[in-house]
């Protein structure tokens, strides 16, 4: 259980192979019970961004631990007033044993990881999703019983769960495609992080063309068109992303035993169609209950648990 203990998780080049694939093989034997784990610690979750998902996960996966969880909402702390966060991180760095922040800018999280010497946990920032991407690549690997070799396709926008799936499926062997509009193309850094991880023996692949991307993969995933802080963008967007929909038709073209990923929420008749999200395809409720097991497993083993 030392395979992490004390790190930082920022970023999903946090993990070397190997290590991503010890935590995904903990979280099965978690899921399953074959193994049980006790850690009596206690977690802070510092969000200033609305969540549902990672909140309870998180949540739940500590006190399945035998640990404690104080919820930090920023409107309840002396962040709301300004207190720089320096201060806050040596702070809380003196009470908790870890804490998972979800904010906007990763150059906050990593301020936050410099000055406090308990780990952190990216729970989500602008940039990048880590979590996220560990609890997709534990459901792909369920359906398949690999992830070496696969392909998964993204479609949309390519914001912070783009940017995170580049690396994990670079991490884990995998083929990836991430289809977007011009101009709303992933981080061109997280690109060459990605491929540079990749280095030549999987495919990393940008396109603007939805069909080229969904032939004949494994997977297909889409997120919202328009993130937490873009709201005010969503009514020009829709036009713009329309061809990236998660369709029936599109779904034809992936691999006749393709499965389809959402990290949700969903918004139905946008970026994924009623009947796709509902249908013999969608996986997404098993990768929305993953988000507990794939946590639990990077508590589990940031923190030592017994």
């Amino acid at each position: 259980m030392a395979v992490l203990i004390g790190r930082d998780i920022l970023s999903l080049a946090d993990f070397s192979p190997t290590e991503l694939q010890e935590i995904l093989e903990l979280a099965g034997q978690l899921k399953s019970q074959q193994l049980k784990l006790r850690c009596n610690k206690v977690l802070g979750l510092l969000f200033s961004k609305a969540s549902t998902r990672t909140r309870v996960s998180f949540t739940v996966a500590m006190y399945q631990l035998g640990g404690q969880v104080i919820d930090l909402h920023p409107n309840v702390t002396q962040v709301s007033r300004g207190e720089p966060i320096q201060d806050t991180a040596r702070v809380l760095d003196r009470y908790l044993d870890v804490l998972a922040i979800r904010t906007f800018a990763q150059e906050d999280l990593e301020i936050f990881a410099n000055y406090a010497k308990i780990p952190v946990i990216n729970a989500l920032t602008d940039a990048e999703h880590p979590c996220q991407i560990l609890a997709d690549l534990l459901t792909i690997q369920e359906c398949f019983g690999k992830l070496a070799g696969l392909t998964l396709t993204y479609v949309g926008d390519g914001n912070n769960v783009a940017n995170s799936l580049l690396l994990g499926c670079a991490l884990a062997g995998m083929n990836v495609r991430v289809a977007t509009p011009k101009g709303f193309e992933p981080d061109a850094k997280i690109v060459e992080q990605a491929r540079a991880i990749a280095s030549g023996k999987t495919e990393v692949l940008l396109t603007h063309d939805p069909e080229l991307a969904a032939k004949d993969a494994s997977v297909l995933y889409t997120d919202v068109w328009a993130s937490m802080g873009q709201e005010q963008e969503a009514d020009d967007r829709m036009p713009i992303f329309q061809p990236y929909q998660i369709s029936e038709q599109l779904l034809s073209l992936a691999d006749q035993d393709a499965i389809v990923l959402h990290c949700l929420p969903a918004h139905r008749g946008e970026e994924i169609t009623e009947e796709v999200i509902e249908g013999s395809h969608s996986r997404v409720w098993d990768q929305a209950e993953n988000r507990l097991h794939a946590q639990k497993a990077l508590l589990a083993s940031i923190l030592g648990a017994e």
